[in-house]
Formats: structure tokens, C-alpha cells, sequence
């Protein structure tokens, strides 16, 4: 019983997603039947959809694998969207700044290095105010998203970005991530890149480190019962602050698809929403490295699809399932439901 509750989410999830889009559908006049075969053709169907959902699934398996690792702590990081944000901006900076003749291998790794810590940065006062006084961090984070708007934007206009522009300069040719078509001429014309291989890579390490690490191993604990481990004396807010400085981090790595891999520099906007997709991912995904990859490529093919579909109904209609399978999974939840209560 408990294993089948642990799927309720996902089926739910699932489910109201796939009721939404034959609802909203026939609200436009069109045949639900006919158009599933087309958008499953123009994702999956093609090698170019292939790569184009590879790509769009890439920040949200970031982000996803962030607020996985926030999970596991009794943790709900709603602020990925924020850090994601700051750190695209700071990644863009960092890479337009290095010098025009700076190797790949070194231009990658300090641009993906600046994006995250400028993520963690950005998850410190959370994760202070969970440890030092008790704040949640749901009403934190989603602070912190509010003030990261404002922040992009002052930085932006205060001289990052171009003259008469709201984007920065290229980054140098070392610090951009290269795209997959330069390894498989399948992919030639899509945006996915390097960075899905390495997400493929950071979901393995997580994985690893919760199992095989003794931080993973009491986060989790932590998570599922934190008073008997601050009775034996664990530092309980220590490891709390711990795993949202992390998160924050790797949410920030996100940047890698989108700023280094995609459009080689930052503009308003750019990433907007993978943060929160993070959160479906990571609660569709249920712990499991194959579910948060299956979760991720889920809502890949949905972006895609909105863009496949288009000629017949509004693409923005993908974002709306996006919204409804976000509150069907967090309402079947038990996790996202205690965290609330908290809150």
C-alpha cells in the first residue's frame, strides 16, 4: 500500500494533464485524437524533435535534481526559479569577461563554477533563516524569486547588458557549451548541447551521493524523521542549511543549457519557468534517477509540442497543462502537503 500511495502523484499528475489537454482541445475546435499522433510526430517522431526536446528537458532536469535534493531533507526549495535566474546572469557576465583566447575546457567549468556558487549565494538567507530561526523555507524562497526579478533587471540596466538592449554581450567562444550536432549529425539544427549529457551525469552523482555518502545518507534520514537524529545529537538546522546551499548550487548550474549551451549569452526571460517546472519534475519523478529523467522529458515533449502544435491551437494551451499537472502532483503529494502545513 504505501508503494502505491508513493505513485499517486505521478498517476495524478499524469492524468489531469491528459484530461486538461483533450478539454482544452475541444474548447478549439479540434480533435483531440487527430492531434496527439501529430505532436507525438513532432517531438519524438523526427531527430530535430528529438534534439529540441532533449534541450528543453535539460534546465528542468537541473532544476529538478535541485529540488530532489531539497526534498530529501523535509526541504521544499521553491526558489530555483530565482537562483536559476541570478546565476544566468552572473554565468553570461563571467563568460563575456574571460579572455577571447581562453579554452573550452577551462571557459566551461568557470562559467558553470560562477553560475553556481552564485545560486547558492542566492539560497544563503533561506537557508539562514531555516537554521538560525526557524523561518519556512517555502515563504523564503518564493521571496527570494520576487527579488531576483528585481535584481536581473537593476543589474541589467545598471550596465551588464548592451546599450539599448536587455541581454549581455556574447560570452568567448571557450566558455559556450557545444551543441550535440558537432557529435551526432542527427541532431544538426536542434539547441541541445553537452549540457544534457552532463544533467544525465549530475542525476547519477546525485543518486550516488545520497546512497553512498554519509551526508546523503543522514539528509535523508533528516527528512524523514529529524527530531530522534537532533536527539543523538545530529546538527539537524546545520545539515537543513547544508542541503539548500547545495540546491541552490545546482539549480544555478542549470545556466549551462541556457546561457552557455543555447544563446550564448543572457537576455530578460531566458530559463523563465524552468525553476518552477524543477518542482513537477522532482515530485513526478519520486526519488528515482530514471523518474526525475522520465519526468523531465515529459515536460520536454510538452514544450515542443506547443511549438508542434501551434498551427491549430495555442501554444501557451502546453504551459496551462504544465500548471495543472504542477497542482494535481503537489495536492496528491504527502510531502508537498506537510511542508504547506507548515508553512
Amino acid at each position: 500500500m504505501k508503494g502505491a500511495r508513493g505513485w499517486l502523484a505521478p498517476v495524478a499528475g499524469i492524468s489531469a494533464g491528459w484530461i486538461a489537454f483533450c478539454v482544452l482541445v475541444w474548447l478549439y475546435g479540434e480533435s483531440p485524437r487527430d492531434l496527439a499522433p501529430e505532436l507525438l510526430h513532432g517531438t519524438w517522431g523526427t531527430s530535430y524533435g528529438i534534439g529540441q526536446v532533449l534541450f528543453k528537458a535539460t534546465p528542468i532536469l537541473v532544476t529538478g535534481i535541485a529540488v530532489d535534493l531539497a526534498l530529501r531533507g523535509g526541504l521544499f526549495n521553491i526558489g530555483a526559479e530565482g537562483q536559476l535566474a541570478v546565476a544566468s546572469v552572473v554565468a553570461a557576465s563571467v563568460g563575456a569577461r574571460l579572455p577571447a583566447g581562453t579554452p573550452l575546457v577551462l571557459g566551461v567549468p568557470l562559467a558553470m563554477a560562477a553560475a553556481m556558487a552564485a545560486g547558492a549565494l542566492w539560497a544563503l538567507p533561506p537557508a539562514v533563516m531555516r537554521a538560525r530561526l526557524g523561518t519556512h523555507e517555502v515563504i523564503t524562497t518564493i521571496m527570494m524569486n520576487r527579488v531576483a526579478d528585481g535584481v536581473v533587471g537593476f543589474a541589467l540596466g545598471a550596465g551588464l547588458a548592451m546599450k539599448d538592449t536587455v541581454r549581455t554581450p556574447d560570452v568567448v567562444a571557450g566558455a559556450r557549451a557545444p551543441r550535440l550536432e558537432v557529435l551526432a549529425d542527427a541532431f544538426r539544427g536542434s539547441a541541445v548541447s553537452v549540457a544534457f549529457p552532463l544533467a544525465l551525469l549530475a542525476v547519477g552523482a546525485h543518486a550516488w551521493s545520497l546512497r553512498r555518502t554519509r551526508f546523503g545518507r543522514e539528509l535523508s534520514l533528516i527528512g524523514m524523521s529529524p527530531a530522534p537524529l537532533a536527539a543523538e545529537g545530529v546538527p539537524v538546522r546545520r545539515y537543513m542549511a547544508r542541503a539548500l546551499l547545495l540546491s541552490g548550487a545546482v539549480a544555478g548550474g542549470a545556466s549551462v543549457a541556457t546561457v552557455l549551451g543555447y544563446k550564448g549569452y543572457f537576455e530578460e526571460g531566458l530559463g523563465a519557468g524552468a525553476g518552477f517546472g524543477g518542482v513537477a519534475v522532482a515530485l513526478l519523478g519520486r526519488g528515482s534517477p530514471i523518474g526525475l529523467v522520465a519526468a523531465a522529458l515529459l515536460f520536454g515533449t510538452l514544450q515542443q509540442g506547443g511549438l508542434v502544435l501551434n498551427g491549430h491551437v495555442p501554444k501557451e494551451l502546453m504551459d496551462v497543462l504544465q500548471g495543472v499537472i504542477v497542482c494535481a502532483v503537489a495536492l496528491s503529494d504527502a510531502r508537498v502537503r506537510a511542508r504547506l502545513r507548515l508553512a
